[in-house]
């Protein structure tokens, strides 16, 4: 892993409360489809990998599977455990996965949510390949950025921003794809050699964020983030005053989240 993707990842940890408060969810279908999919009994044991502060690990342990969940940030991984206090068959451990001391054959699903991406890949399926026991599954999914009608041009005005204000983060925040022009993870999750057919879902939704709600959600970003803090202050006073004046203080969001599930071979 290139020192600055290793940097970048650990940014999210600077605002661990902020990024549970304001970073979207995933929809409820998500969790059936991986159930299902899966086929993981109710007495089944996950591993998540990235779980953040625990908004996709919750669903899970509502219904009851035992989990173990490795969060790399430490501030993360407190939030975690406090939103999983009430159930006791959850595990939070504070490590990264690459220092993980793997447990063979052990878990029934893998699961990371908006995580996988970056984790060297030529380790991470492996290490995730080596936790699973014969045909445990692996589940991956993503929210995507995607256009929305809904958003009426916002993100077509503030990419204007971004060029002059922020050129550095235009790579990072290009006018939003279609629909269909979002990657498809397939290929590289059969590539590795380790996992049989994957199964694709993909569930299409709209989120809408107040001023505050959003400039929130790109603090929790890590490009974001790392600007230089005059700069940022200007940047995110423009988005605001974009947001404010043309869009009545209110934005909406399309998000696609893509789904793969695939079992171990």
């Amino acid at each position: 892993m290139t020192d600055d993707r290793s940097h970048l990842r650990t940014t999210f940890n600077q605002v661990a409360l902020l990024y549970d408060r304001v970073r979207p969810g995933y929809p409820e279908a998500l969790f059936d489809d991986v159930v299902s999919l899966s086929r993981i009994n109710p007495e089944g044991r996950i591993l998540e990998i990235g779980c953040g502060t625990g908004q996709a690990t919750v669903p899970f342990a509502r219904l009851g599977y035992r989990i173990l969940c490795i969060e790399l940030g430490k501030n993360l991984a407190t939030v975690a455990q406090k939103n999983l206090a009430a159930y006791s068959q959850v595990e939070v451990r504070n490590t990264p996965f690459e220092d993980w001391v793997i447990e063979e054959n052990a878990f029934d699903l893998v699961i990371s949510a908006t995580a996988f991406h970056w984790l060297d890949p030529t380790i991470a399926y492996k290490k995730t390949a080596l936790a699973l026991r014969s045909k445990g599954a692996i589940a991956l999914f993503w929210n995507e950025h995607v256009y929305s009608d809904a958003s009426n041009g916002f993100f077509e005005e503030v990419q204007k921003l971004y060029q002059s204000l922020a050129p550095e983060l235009v790579k990072d925040d290009e006018p939003p794809l279609r629909e269909k022009k979002v990657p498809n993870k397939t290929g590289e999750i059969e590539q590795t050699g380790l996992f049989g057919e994957v199964t694709y879902r993909s569930y299409r939704w709209d989120a809408t964020y107040n001023t505050a709600n959003y400039l929130g959600l790109l603090n929790t970003y890590s490009g974001h983030l790392n600007l230089d803090s005059l700069k940022k202050e200007r940047f995110f006073n423009a988005i605001a005053q974009l947001i404010d004046t043309k869009f009545n203080g209110e934005i909406t969001k399309g998000y696609l989240t893509t789904l793969y599930v695939a079992h171990r071979l």
